[in-house]
Protein backbone atom coordinates (compact mmCIF):
# COMPACT_ATOMS: atom_id res chain seq x y z
CA UNK A 1 0.00 0.00 0.00
CA UNK A 2 1.34 3.49 -1.03
CA UNK A 3 2.28 5.18 2.55
CA UNK A 4 0.23 7.93 1.66
CA UNK A 5 -2.96 5.99 1.42
CA UNK A 6 -2.36 5.35 5.78
CA UNK A 7 -2.33 9.14 6.08
CA UNK A 8 -5.90 11.18 6.77
CA UNK A 9 -6.87 13.36 3.57
CA UNK A 10 -5.70 16.91 3.44
CA UNK A 11 -8.15 18.98 4.89
CA UNK A 12 -10.01 21.61 1.67
CA UNK A 13 -8.57 24.53 1.45
CA UNK A 14 -5.56 24.44 3.43
CA UNK A 15 -3.20 24.28 0.66
CA UNK A 16 -2.77 27.79 -1.69
CA UNK A 17 -5.07 27.53 -4.83
CA UNK A 18 -2.58 28.35 -6.73
CA UNK A 19 -0.90 24.77 -6.93
CA UNK A 20 -3.23 22.69 -9.00
CA UNK A 21 -0.80 19.89 -9.19
CA UNK A 22 2.21 17.74 -8.66
CA UNK A 23 5.04 16.91 -11.79
CA UNK A 24 7.71 14.72 -11.43
CA UNK A 25 11.13 16.91 -12.19
CA UNK A 26 13.12 13.81 -14.23
CA UNK A 27 9.83 12.44 -16.26
CA UNK A 28 7.45 15.15 -16.09
CA UNK A 29 4.61 12.74 -15.05
CA UNK A 30 1.78 14.77 -13.05
CA UNK A 31 0.04 13.31 -10.01
CA UNK A 32 -2.79 15.10 -7.91
CA UNK A 33 -1.80 17.09 -4.83
CA UNK A 34 -0.50 14.39 -2.17
CA UNK A 35 2.67 13.75 0.17
CA UNK A 36 4.54 11.73 -2.88
CA UNK A 37 7.24 10.47 -0.16
CA UNK A 38 8.51 8.22 -2.18
CA UNK A 39 8.80 10.45 -5.10
CA UNK A 40 7.84 9.83 -8.83
CA UNK A 41 6.13 6.74 -8.90
CA UNK A 42 6.87 6.18 -12.45
CA UNK A 43 10.11 6.75 -12.32
CA UNK A 44 10.26 4.42 -8.93
CA UNK A 45 8.72 1.67 -10.72
CA UNK A 46 11.36 2.11 -14.13
CA UNK A 47 14.48 1.40 -11.46
CA UNK A 48 14.75 5.10 -11.00
CA UNK A 49 14.44 7.56 -8.47
CA UNK A 50 13.24 11.56 -8.20
CA UNK A 51 11.14 14.09 -6.71
CA UNK A 52 7.81 15.39 -7.37
CA UNK A 53 7.36 18.66 -7.17
CA UNK A 54 4.04 21.01 -6.53
CA UNK A 55 3.01 23.36 -9.72
CA UNK A 56 1.90 26.69 -9.21
CA UNK A 57 -0.13 28.73 -11.84
CA UNK A 58 -0.54 32.08 -11.88
CA UNK A 59 2.30 33.47 -9.77
CA UNK A 60 2.19 37.07 -11.22
CA UNK A 61 2.92 39.46 -8.54
CA UNK A 62 6.36 40.89 -8.14
CA UNK A 63 8.26 39.50 -5.07
CA UNK A 64 10.16 42.67 -4.94
CA UNK A 65 7.70 44.47 -3.99
CA UNK A 66 6.30 42.62 -1.20
CA UNK A 67 7.90 41.58 2.71
CA UNK A 68 6.16 38.34 2.72
CA UNK A 69 6.00 35.44 0.06
CA UNK A 70 3.58 33.16 1.82
CA UNK A 71 1.25 33.20 -1.60
CA UNK A 72 4.07 32.15 -3.26
CA UNK A 73 4.47 28.97 -1.04
CA UNK A 74 1.87 25.83 -0.67
CA UNK A 75 1.12 27.27 2.69
CA UNK A 76 0.73 30.51 3.17
CA UNK A 77 -0.32 29.85 6.93
CA UNK A 78 2.44 28.03 7.86
CA UNK A 79 4.40 28.31 11.17
CA UNK A 80 6.70 31.33 12.23
CA UNK A 81 9.28 31.95 14.64
CA UNK A 82 11.29 34.57 12.76
CA UNK A 83 12.07 32.38 10.11
CA UNK A 84 13.37 34.38 6.73
CA UNK A 85 14.59 37.73 5.70
CA UNK A 86 18.05 36.96 6.74
CA UNK A 87 21.14 39.59 5.92
CA UNK A 88 23.33 39.92 2.90
CA UNK A 89 26.69 40.31 4.10
CA UNK A 90 29.13 41.74 1.19
CA UNK A 91 32.56 41.09 1.93
CA UNK A 92 34.80 43.13 -0.16
CA UNK A 93 38.24 42.22 1.03
CA UNK A 94 37.99 38.76 0.08
CA UNK A 95 36.53 39.22 -3.33
CA UNK A 96 39.99 41.48 -3.62
CA UNK A 97 41.70 38.21 -2.52
CA UNK A 98 40.13 35.92 -4.88
CA UNK A 99 39.96 37.66 -7.93
CA UNK A 100 35.97 38.52 -8.53
CA UNK A 101 34.09 41.29 -8.58
CA UNK A 102 31.82 40.64 -5.53
CA UNK A 103 31.40 38.41 -3.11
CA UNK A 104 28.66 38.31 -0.58
CA UNK A 105 27.23 36.17 2.12
CA UNK A 106 23.58 34.95 2.64
CA UNK A 107 23.51 34.21 6.45
CA UNK A 108 21.33 31.71 7.01
CA UNK A 109 22.34 31.19 10.48
CA UNK A 110 20.50 34.63 11.22
CA UNK A 111 16.89 32.04 10.93
CA UNK A 112 15.81 31.01 14.70
CA UNK A 113 17.26 27.68 15.41
CA UNK A 114 20.74 28.99 13.64
CA UNK A 115 20.29 27.39 9.76
CA UNK A 116 18.46 27.14 6.33
CA UNK A 117 16.65 24.52 7.57
CA UNK A 118 14.05 26.32 9.46
CA UNK A 119 12.61 27.34 5.83
CA UNK A 120 11.97 23.27 4.83
CA UNK A 121 10.94 22.67 8.69
CA UNK A 122 7.92 25.50 8.67
CA UNK A 123 6.32 24.16 5.09
CA UNK A 124 6.57 20.73 6.34
CA UNK A 125 4.89 21.00 9.76
CA UNK A 126 2.45 23.12 8.04
CA UNK A 127 1.44 20.25 5.95
CA UNK A 128 1.70 17.67 8.94
CA UNK A 129 -1.20 19.85 10.83
CA UNK A 130 -3.08 19.95 7.42
CA UNK A 131 -3.24 16.43 7.28
CA UNK A 132 -3.16 15.51 10.80
CA UNK A 133 -0.31 13.54 11.38
CA UNK A 134 0.01 13.16 15.42
CA UNK A 135 3.83 12.56 15.07
CA UNK A 136 6.61 13.65 13.04
CA UNK A 137 10.09 12.51 12.23
CA UNK A 138 13.07 13.46 10.81
CA UNK A 139 16.77 11.14 10.30
CA UNK A 140 19.14 14.28 11.06
CA UNK A 141 22.83 14.62 11.91
CA UNK A 142 21.81 18.04 13.76
CA UNK A 143 20.94 20.92 11.93
CA UNK A 144 17.32 19.62 10.48
CA UNK A 145 16.68 17.64 13.68
CA UNK A 146 16.62 20.69 16.15
CA UNK A 147 14.47 22.69 13.38
CA UNK A 148 12.01 20.29 13.17
CA UNK A 149 11.68 19.75 16.42
CA UNK A 150 11.27 23.50 16.99
CA UNK A 151 8.64 23.71 15.05
CA UNK A 152 6.90 21.03 16.22
CA UNK A 153 7.03 22.36 19.27
CA UNK A 154 5.42 25.62 18.30
CA UNK A 155 2.53 23.82 17.23
CA UNK A 156 2.23 21.33 19.53
CA UNK A 157 2.85 18.22 17.42
CA UNK A 158 4.74 15.06 18.64
CA UNK A 159 8.42 15.38 16.76
CA UNK A 160 10.95 11.90 16.48
CA UNK A 161 14.25 12.69 15.38
CA UNK A 162 15.69 9.35 14.53
CA UNK A 163 19.94 10.15 15.16
CA UNK A 164 23.56 7.94 15.83
CA UNK A 165 24.92 7.99 19.22
CA UNK A 166 27.71 10.65 16.97
CA UNK A 167 24.83 13.37 17.29
CA UNK A 168 26.86 16.59 18.60
CA UNK A 169 25.71 17.20 22.35
CA UNK A 170 24.40 20.80 21.48
CA UNK A 171 21.60 19.25 19.12
CA UNK A 172 20.63 16.75 21.48
CA UNK A 173 20.15 19.45 24.25
CA UNK A 174 18.15 21.86 21.65
CA UNK A 175 16.47 19.08 20.39
CA UNK A 176 15.23 17.52 24.28
CA UNK A 177 14.47 20.90 25.17
CA UNK A 178 12.37 21.66 22.36
CA UNK A 179 10.44 18.81 23.61
CA UNK A 180 10.83 15.99 20.84
CA UNK A 181 12.32 12.58 21.61
CA UNK A 182 15.67 11.39 20.50
CA UNK A 183 16.23 7.38 19.06
CA UNK A 184 19.35 6.56 18.20
CA UNK A 185 20.11 3.94 15.47
CA UNK A 186 23.68 2.05 15.26
CA UNK A 187 24.19 3.99 11.68
CA UNK A 188 23.40 6.55 9.02
CA UNK A 189 22.00 3.88 6.83
CA UNK A 190 19.88 2.44 9.12
CA UNK A 191 18.17 5.53 10.68
CA UNK A 192 16.15 5.26 7.28
CA UNK A 193 15.27 2.20 7.81
CA UNK A 194 13.74 2.72 11.16
CA UNK A 195 11.69 5.80 9.76
CA UNK A 196 10.72 3.89 6.82
CA UNK A 197 9.41 1.14 8.85
CA UNK A 198 7.51 3.56 11.18
CA UNK A 199 6.10 5.46 8.25
CA UNK A 200 4.82 2.43 6.74
CA UNK A 201 2.86 1.99 9.58
CA UNK A 202 1.10 5.24 9.58
CA UNK A 203 3.21 5.68 12.51
CA UNK A 204 5.29 8.54 11.59
CA UNK A 205 5.31 11.89 9.13
CA UNK A 206 8.49 12.03 7.48
CA UNK A 207 10.26 15.10 6.88
CA UNK A 208 13.95 13.98 5.80
CA UNK A 209 14.66 11.48 2.88
CA UNK A 210 14.18 7.44 3.98
CA UNK A 211 14.16 5.77 1.03
CA UNK A 212 16.71 4.16 -1.58
CA UNK A 213 17.65 5.43 -3.96
CA UNK A 214 17.12 8.44 -2.16
CA UNK A 215 14.64 11.61 -3.72
CA UNK A 216 15.24 14.55 -1.03
CA UNK A 217 13.16 15.44 2.01
CA UNK A 218 9.48 16.14 2.21
CA UNK A 219 8.20 18.24 -0.88
CA UNK A 220 6.73 20.90 0.98
CA UNK A 221 9.12 21.16 3.32
CA UNK A 222 12.14 21.25 -0.01
CA UNK A 223 9.30 23.39 -1.64
CA UNK A 224 9.98 26.43 1.54
CA UNK A 225 13.54 26.49 0.49
CA UNK A 226 12.24 28.60 -2.64
CA UNK A 227 12.13 31.86 -0.66
CA UNK A 228 15.88 31.98 -0.69
CA UNK A 229 15.65 32.92 -4.24
CA UNK A 230 13.02 35.20 -3.68
CA UNK A 231 15.21 36.85 -1.12
CA UNK A 232 18.54 37.05 -3.18
CA UNK A 233 15.84 38.79 -6.32
CA UNK A 234 14.72 41.38 -3.56
CA UNK A 235 17.83 42.05 -1.60
CA UNK A 236 20.72 41.96 -4.93
CA UNK A 237 20.21 44.81 -7.87
CA UNK A 238 21.99 43.42 -9.71
CA UNK A 239 21.38 39.70 -9.76
CA UNK A 240 24.60 37.54 -8.48
CA UNK A 241 26.06 35.53 -11.10
CA UNK A 242 27.36 32.55 -9.24
CA UNK A 243 25.90 31.16 -6.07
CA UNK A 244 27.53 28.40 -4.02
CA UNK A 245 26.02 26.01 -2.04
CA UNK A 246 26.91 23.68 0.38
CA UNK A 247 25.52 20.65 -0.49
CA UNK A 248 24.45 16.82 0.62
CA UNK A 249 21.30 15.69 -0.89
CA UNK A 250 20.48 19.02 -3.25
CA UNK A 251 17.04 19.89 -0.95
CA UNK A 252 18.45 23.75 -1.05
CA UNK A 253 20.04 23.59 -3.85
CA UNK A 254 16.87 22.51 -5.97
CA UNK A 255 14.71 24.94 -3.86
CA UNK A 256 17.24 28.02 -5.35
CA UNK A 257 16.71 26.17 -9.04
CA UNK A 258 12.89 26.22 -8.62
CA UNK A 259 12.40 29.46 -6.69
CA UNK A 260 14.80 31.19 -9.70
CA UNK A 261 12.58 29.45 -12.67
CA UNK A 262 9.42 30.56 -10.53
CA UNK A 263 11.02 34.20 -10.99
CA UNK A 264 11.45 33.66 -14.64
CA UNK A 265 8.31 32.36 -15.56
CA UNK A 266 6.76 35.09 -13.65
CA UNK A 267 8.73 37.74 -15.63
CA UNK A 268 10.92 38.85 -13.03
CA UNK A 269 13.93 37.83 -14.27
CA UNK A 270 15.60 37.02 -17.54
CA UNK A 271 18.05 34.51 -15.84
CA UNK A 272 18.90 32.36 -13.28
CA UNK A 273 22.77 32.72 -11.79
CA UNK A 274 24.88 30.08 -11.79
CA UNK A 275 24.42 27.42 -8.99
CA UNK A 276 27.31 25.07 -7.77
CA UNK A 277 27.56 22.30 -5.11
CA UNK A 278 29.89 22.26 -2.96
CA UNK A 279 30.59 18.61 -1.67
CA UNK A 280 33.17 17.10 0.83
CA UNK A 281 34.05 14.81 -1.59
CA UNK A 282 33.12 13.47 -4.84
CA UNK A 283 29.78 12.22 -5.07
CA UNK A 284 27.78 14.75 -7.86
CA UNK A 285 31.03 15.05 -9.38
CA UNK A 286 31.39 11.62 -10.24
CA UNK A 287 27.95 11.41 -11.42
CA UNK A 288 28.34 14.35 -13.80
CA UNK A 289 31.99 12.31 -15.31
CA UNK A 290 29.73 9.44 -15.86
CA UNK A 291 28.65 7.39 -13.04
CA UNK A 292 24.75 6.52 -12.14
CA UNK A 293 23.30 8.67 -9.50
CA UNK A 294 21.71 6.05 -8.16
CA UNK A 295 25.17 3.94 -6.81
CA UNK A 296 26.91 4.35 -3.84
CA UNK A 297 29.60 7.08 -3.36
CA UNK A 298 31.05 6.67 0.36
CA UNK A 299 33.40 9.00 1.93
CA UNK A 300 34.36 10.48 5.60
CA UNK A 301 34.46 14.34 6.30
CA UNK A 302 33.75 16.35 9.58
CA UNK A 303 31.70 18.25 7.61
CA UNK A 304 28.76 16.55 9.40
CA UNK A 305 25.86 18.61 7.84
CA UNK A 306 27.34 17.79 4.17
CA UNK A 307 27.70 14.17 4.63
CA UNK A 308 26.06 10.71 2.44
CA UNK A 309 26.86 8.89 0.23
CA UNK A 310 24.00 9.24 -1.84
CA UNK A 311 23.23 11.80 -4.67
CA UNK A 312 19.66 12.83 -5.35
CA UNK A 313 18.43 13.59 -9.18
CA UNK A 314 17.56 17.12 -7.74
CA UNK A 315 21.04 17.80 -7.84
CA UNK A 316 21.75 17.19 -11.15
CA UNK A 317 18.26 18.98 -12.37
CA UNK A 318 19.03 21.75 -10.49
CA UNK A 319 22.65 22.21 -11.61
CA UNK A 320 21.47 21.71 -14.84
CA UNK A 321 18.52 24.17 -15.09
CA UNK A 322 21.19 26.84 -14.00
CA UNK A 323 24.40 25.97 -16.15
CA UNK A 324 26.56 25.38 -12.89
CA UNK A 325 29.04 22.19 -12.07
CA UNK A 326 29.59 20.05 -8.29
CA UNK A 327 32.81 21.31 -6.98
CA UNK A 328 34.72 18.86 -4.20
CA UNK A 329 36.71 20.68 -1.44
CA UNK A 330 39.44 19.29 0.79
CA UNK A 331 38.80 18.49 4.58
CA UNK A 332 42.00 20.66 5.53
CA UNK A 333 41.41 23.84 3.03
CA UNK A 334 38.34 24.27 4.18
CA UNK A 335 39.48 24.35 8.13
CA UNK A 336 41.48 27.13 6.92
CA UNK A 337 38.45 29.17 5.16
CA UNK A 338 36.32 28.87 8.09
CA UNK A 339 38.92 30.93 10.03
CA UNK A 340 39.62 32.67 6.98
CA UNK A 341 35.91 33.94 7.11
CA UNK A 342 35.59 34.46 11.22
CA UNK A 343 38.63 36.80 10.81
CA UNK A 344 36.20 39.06 8.21
CA UNK A 345 33.50 38.56 10.56
CA UNK A 346 31.91 35.95 9.78
CA UNK A 347 31.82 32.68 11.84
CA UNK A 348 30.36 29.98 10.12
CA UNK A 349 29.79 25.94 10.57
CA UNK A 350 32.47 23.99 8.93
CA UNK A 351 29.76 22.89 6.36
CA UNK A 352 29.14 26.17 5.47
CA UNK A 353 32.60 27.35 5.40
CA UNK A 354 32.72 25.22 2.65
CA UNK A 355 31.15 27.60 0.23
CA UNK A 356 34.65 29.89 0.38
CA UNK A 357 36.89 26.67 -0.56
CA UNK A 358 34.58 25.73 -3.51
CA UNK A 359 34.49 29.22 -4.64
CA UNK A 360 38.90 29.37 -4.06
CA UNK A 361 39.01 26.44 -6.56
CA UNK A 362 36.32 27.76 -9.08
CA UNK A 363 37.93 30.98 -9.22
CA UNK A 364 41.97 29.09 -9.95
CA UNK A 365 39.83 27.02 -12.47
CA UNK A 366 37.72 29.86 -14.54
CA UNK A 367 34.86 28.07 -13.38
CA UNK A 368 34.05 31.36 -11.81
CA UNK A 369 34.96 34.40 -14.02
CA UNK A 370 37.10 37.55 -12.69
CA UNK A 371 33.78 39.79 -13.42
CA UNK A 372 32.06 37.05 -11.56
CA UNK A 373 29.07 38.55 -8.77
CA UNK A 374 29.27 35.96 -6.32
CA UNK A 375 27.20 34.66 -3.65
CA UNK A 376 27.42 32.06 -0.78
CA UNK A 377 25.18 30.25 0.97
CA UNK A 378 26.27 30.58 4.51
CA UNK A 379 23.88 27.91 6.09
CA UNK A 380 24.93 27.76 9.41
CA UNK A 381 26.58 29.62 12.01
CA UNK A 382 29.44 27.88 13.97
CA UNK A 383 28.35 28.38 17.63
CA UNK A 384 26.53 24.86 17.81
CA UNK A 385 30.40 23.07 16.92
CA UNK A 386 32.23 21.44 19.78
CA UNK A 387 35.62 20.83 19.75
CA UNK A 388 35.32 17.32 18.42
CA UNK A 389 33.40 17.99 14.90
CA UNK A 390 36.65 20.08 14.17
CA UNK A 391 39.66 17.49 14.51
Amino acid sequence: MPLTDRLPSPSPGSINAKITHFACIRCGWEAPVDDHLEGCARCRSEGHAASMRPVYSGLSFNPKDATDFSDWLAYPDHPRLGQGNTPVVELPRLAAALGVSTLSVKIEGANPTGSHKDRMSALAVARALDIGAQTVVAASSGNAGASIAAYCGAVGLKCVIVTTSKMNPNWRRAIEFHGARLEYAPSVQARWHLVEERTRKGEWYPVTNFCMPAVGSNPFGVDGYRTVSFEIYRQCNPLPTDILVPTSRGDLLWGLARGFADLEAAGCIDHSPKLHAIEPFPRITRVLEGSDYRDSFPGESAMTSLGGSTVCFQALKALDLSGGTALPVEQSDVKDDQRLLARNGLYLELSCAAALTGLRKAARNEVVKADARVMLIGTSHGYKEIPEVMQ
